[in-house]
Order: structure tokens, then C-alpha cells, then sequence
């Protein structure tokens, strides 16, 4: 069976943090990047070379594809930060509601800056994603 390819690497998350060229950009990131430490209680890794992942979790579908990922996470992509919530966030239409500018994919929620969102609606989705991953998959 293949292996995924976004796995765990040595680099720092501060280092590439500090690599990002935008300062507004830059800012947001480390302003983000603290507040998945705190929700998590994790130390950030480097998975592949663009994403920064809290926790790890093993999971394993129907199909037998199985795998290890980040619980929680995010990328400075070119267009947007993304922000992921592994299990989705179908599920938090009702919080996603209140939080401002965004878009959405099944794990994924795009915002171009963080002065277009509600930052107090966006550490209450942040944290409802990381509890809903520590009962889908306990530590």
C-alpha cells in the first residue's frame, strides 16, 4: 500500500515561519500558529514541506488504507491561509456562521487575512475541530 505523501520532516516550523516574505502574512501565521499550540497543548511539526500539524492521530478507513496525520493544522498558501480541521467542518455551520470572510472545503477553511475573520469565533471552531479529533481518535 502506498504511503501518504505529506509525512512528518525535521524542519522547523519556526524557521519556515520566518521565511514567509508578506510581514501582514507572516504575522497572521505566527499569531495562528500560536493559537493551534495553545488549543492543542502540541508542539508544531513540519509535515512535507508547507504544512504545520498539532498532534497525530492513526487512522484507518473501511477500504484498509491507513495512515498517520496531523490532528490540526495549517499552510501559508500562495492564495490563502489554510486552516486544517481534520474530521471536516460540516459539522460547524452554526459556529462558521459568525466567523466572517471565508471559504470551505471538506477539511479545509481558506481566509486571506485574519483581519477578515472574528478572531474569538475563530478560536471556538479551532478548538470544537481538536475535540471532536480527540473523540473520534483518543490519545
Amino acid at each position: 500500500m502506498a504511503k501518504n505523501k505529506t509525512q512528518p520532516t525535521t524542519m522547523t516550523a519556526s524557521a519556515f515561519l520566518n521565511a514567509i516574505d508578506d510581514e501582514d502574512r507572516r504575522r497572521d501565521c505566527k499569531t495562528i500558529a500560536k493559537l493551534l499550540r495553545e488549543i492543542s497543548g502540541k508542539r508544531s511539526v513540519m509535515w512535507g514541506t508547507s504544512i504545520i500539524g498539532y498532534g497525530q492521530y492513526h487512522y484507518k478507513y473501511a477500504s484498509g488504507r491507513e495512515g498517520d496525520s496531523f490532528r490540526i493544522g495549517f499552510s501559508p498558501r500562495k492564495q490563502d491561509i489554510t486552516i486544517y480541521i481534520m474530521p471536516g467542518y460540516t459539522d460547524f455551520g452554526h459556529i462558521l456562521a459568525k466567523l466572517g470572510k471565508h471559504k470551505k472545503g471538506k477539511s479545509c477553511l481558506y481566509i486571506k487575512r485574519l483581519s477578515d475573520v472574528n478572531m474569538t469565533v475563530l478560536k471556538r471552531l479551532l478548538k470544537a475541530g481538536w475535540k471532536d479529533m480527540q473523540k473520534r481518535y483518543p490519545s
